[in-house]
């Protein structure tokens, strides 16, 4: 039990986590699944009850501190998450680093050196490049300070900090938010093949369904259990829901067919002591029927997309646009056209430029060359990844007055249907979680006439039941539709057409988010020889990024296969100048063969792109 001030948050909560599972612990924002955390790792004392861990056990939590290791390196960050192996190995730099070295120096280094060959210490490096490497944090940021990072590189540092050593339990704490699709995969592969305990708290439902065998709801101070992954709770949680209500009904129609009884009982056995009785023995077996709470269905949210009539077949079109900062180029000469009723996702890893692409379709930055051209009676609806409230001193019913033109009933009753009720209303904007400003900004949004709307990692912030919600919402709106997220839940339910944003370029791919990605796979297990000939043309997707880049690659190509065939030309010298060392001789074979490999591939690269090239000026 958990008490603060006079609210419990948690009460009586009974759960034993079994070793070797993965647990996935979900709730409503506010549920205090962060702060279940917090208990099960010591950092936060219960009111009442014992938590338990066997003796022995090594537990590491993933807690989103971005600013905790800055003066760190990114590699002892991530060693740290074994504290007392980075101990040893602070103290052992310490030791070797005296001018003056003792015999109780030597003594010591050598039981330290013993500890650090036990803890498989000669590793750690090469264990902690390999955790950074999955998550995607390139070689030349390995030694660099934390400092020096950006807030998604630090949250992916810290993640391969809580994985490191492989502890026997690991806590995680929304361990895919800020992560790109690539790494989030990742994740899942090795928390898949974790063979210790996971408990992990997550909004990501696709990401729940694929690792964890256990999910725990916390709701209302309570945990409740379903031993299964995320679609076995979605099944179980109803079907608990429509027994406990058909045995709320079954109870109250008896005790109501039983209270009717003893009222007449009770009116007979005014001279009646036998009836009297028997009508006091009716109403003592009423007492005694367990009372079956009436189950709580969620409040939902209420509301859709206004929407505006949409004619022309051109939505909008972009050609030749061009966007850099600085020295680098986010993208080139990106030739797109969007016509009515599509629904696009915009993809790609952190930084790429996917929401400065929207904010050139906005308007609200410019081009370096090439333009967008929108169709006259498109009109706009955007949902920004990070939201801005002009006057955030304002409460929620002024701010509905101020910016949607209405009357204080009227905004009332839009506010309660996005469950904002009672003297919520009355909070000021800037007292509002992330996710109920984006829910705010979504009401706001809601009421205005649109065609096309574009919508930036629209599930952040938000819980369970408010994703749930916004997929009802967007799936009811029949206008256009374009939108950047890492949900996969929602990216495989509504995306028809796939924008993929990588290397300068845009892939686009007519279809779904599983068609895309089993077209991806089969394109990389084709060799790069066969691929024009085992890919049908209506697969290939739509490479934009024009002639000039096309150009560009196959020159870089060319010049690749020309230091490669001066290496091999230089190569061949040296055999012929070893051909009386055996050894030397061996070596310089095994590198030939290496080279004639990376040779073949080259070439293999330049004759794709060349033919490439010529079908688009053919075009």
């Amino acid at each position: 039990t958990l008490r603060i001030g006079k609210k419990a948050l948690f009460e009586d909560v009974n759960i034993k986590f079994t070793e070797g599972n993965c647990y996935g612990l979900i709730g409503a924002n506010g549920a205090g699944k962060s702060t279940f955390l917090k208990i099960l790792s010591g950092q936060l004392e219960t009111t009442n009850g014992d938590i338990t861990i066997t003796p022995g056990q090594r537990l590491s939590f993933l807690q989103q501190d971005h600013f905790k290791y800055d003066a760190y390196q990114v590699l002892d960050t991530v060693i740290m998450g074994n504290a007392r192996l980075y101990e040893i190995m602070k103290e052992k730099e310490k030791i070797y680093a005296k001018e003056d070295f003792t015999e109780e120096d030597g003594i010591r280094a050598s039981e330290l050196e013993a500890e650090f060959a036990e803890m498989d210490g000669w590793n750690a490096e090469s264990d902690a490049e390999q955790l950074l490497n999955g998550l995607g944090i390139p070689t030349e940021l390995h030694y660099a300070q934390m400092a020096d990072l950006n807030g998604s590189e630090k949250v992916k540092v810290l993640l391969a900090q809580a994985l490191f050593g492989n502890p026997d339990i690991l806590l995680l704490d929304e361990p895919t938010n800020h992560l790109d699709l690539d790494a989030i995969a990742w994740l899942e592969e090795f928390l898949i093949n974790f063979e210790n305990t996971v408990i992990v708290v997550s909004h990501d439902r696709y990401f729940i369904d694929q690792i964890a065998q256990r999910v725990i709801e916390i709701a209302d101070g309570h945990a409740e259990f379903y031993s299964g992954n995320y679609s076995f709770y979605m099944d179980e949680k109803q079907a608990r829901f429509d027994l406990q209500m058909k045995q709320y009904e079954q109870e109250q129609a008896k005790l109501k067919q039983l209270g009717y009884t003893v009222e007449r009982m009770k009116g007979w056995g005014i001279n009646n002591r036998t009836l009297y009785r028997r009508a006091m023995s009716i109403q003592h077996r009423m007492d005694r029927i367990r009372k079956t709470e009436r189950p709580k269905a969620e409040r939902t949210m209420k509301a859709s997309f206004g929407e505006r009539d949409f004619s022309g077949d051109v939505v909008f079109k972009m050609k030749n646009v061009s966007k850099s900062f600085g020295d680098r180029t986010l993208f080139s000469d990106v030739n797109l056209l969007v016509e009515g009723g599509e629904r696009i996702a915009l993809l790609g890893d952190n930084g790429t430029g996917k929401s400065t692409l929207i904010k050139l379709i906005l308007g609200e930055e410019e081009p370096d060359s090439g333009k967008i051209r929108l169709g006259p009676t498109v009109r706009l609806g955007y949902l920004p990844q990070i939201i801005h409230f002009s006057h955030p001193e304002r409460n929620l019913v002024d701010t509905m007055l101020y910016d949607q033109n209405c009357s204080t009933q009227e905004a009332r009753d839009r506010l309660a249907a996005f469950n904002f009720r009672g003297e919520d209303v009355f909070k000021s904007v800037s007292t509002l979680s992330g996710g109920e400003q984006s829910r705010l900004r979504l009401c706001m949004l809601m009421d205005a006439k649109i065609n096309l709307l574009i919508l930036d990692e629209p599930t952040n912030h938000l819980d369970l039941s408010s994703r749930e919600w916004i997929e009802e919402a967007v799936a009811d709106y029949t206008g256009n539709l374009l939108f950047v997220s890492h949900d996969r839940y929602f990216i495989r339910q509504f995306a028809t057409r796939i924008w993929m944003l990588e290397d300068g370029r845009i892939t686009d791919f007519d279809g779904t988010f599983e068609e895309y990605r089993a077209w991806k796979e089969k394109k990389l297990a084709v060799s790069p020889s066969k691929k024009e000939e085992a890919e049908p043309k209506k697969e290939r997707p739509r490479r934009t990024g024009g002639t000039k880049l096309l150009e560009k690659e196959v020159a870089t190509a060319e010049r690749e296969v020309a230091r490669a065939e001066e290496r091999m030309y230089d190569l061949t010298r040296e055999i012929e100048d070893a051909a009386s060392d055996y050894l030397k001789l061996t070596e310089l074979y095994e590198q030939r063969e290496a080279l004639e490999e990376e040779i073949a591939h080259l070439y293999a690269t330049w004759e794709r792109l060349s033919a490439e090239l010529e079908e688009v000026k053919a075009e």
